[in-house]
């Protein structure tokens, strides 16, 4: 299984990516708490260039709550990450981590439960793309 869910969007721009991926996973109650511009760090602290690629910091607040319930060590795995990358111009990748799969070294069968439900609303706003 992979650690991530994507889907390719083509013949779109690169902030129009990063505007339908924010409405997706608004529709499935999450919002975004950071953004890092990963192009913009890198050429000013390390002058080299990248292709566009921002990291988005999404968050469903009601999970979030109970995942911190559950285990109190949990934010140190949140938000959950989604990345908008454009390697080739016009083709547009979207990636959100998988929460089962970030989560498999935490032996706590309540957030197991957890984890499956944030997978499925992720895999709605990567699909509904």
């Amino acid at each position: 299984m992979s650690y991530y869910i994507n889907k390719t969007l083509r013949g779109i721009s690169f902030e129009e990516g990063i505007d339908r991926v924010t409405a997706s996973l608004k529709n499935e109650g999450f919002g975004i708490l950071t953004e890092i511009d990963l192009k913009a760090t890198l050429k000013k602290k390390m002058d080299v260039d990248l292709y566009n690629y921002k990291i988005l910091g999404a968050c469903n607040p009601p999970y979030a709550y109970k995942a911190l319930q559950a285990e109190d060590k949990i934010g140190t795995m949140l938000p959950c990450n989604v990345i908008v990358q454009e390697k080739v111009k016009g083709e547009i990748e979207i990636s959100a981590v998988d929460p089962i799969e970030s989560m498999q070294a935490i032996k706590n069968e309540n957030l197991g439960v957890l984890a499956l439900e944030i997978r499925a609303k992720l895999e709605n706003c990567i699909n509904a793309l």
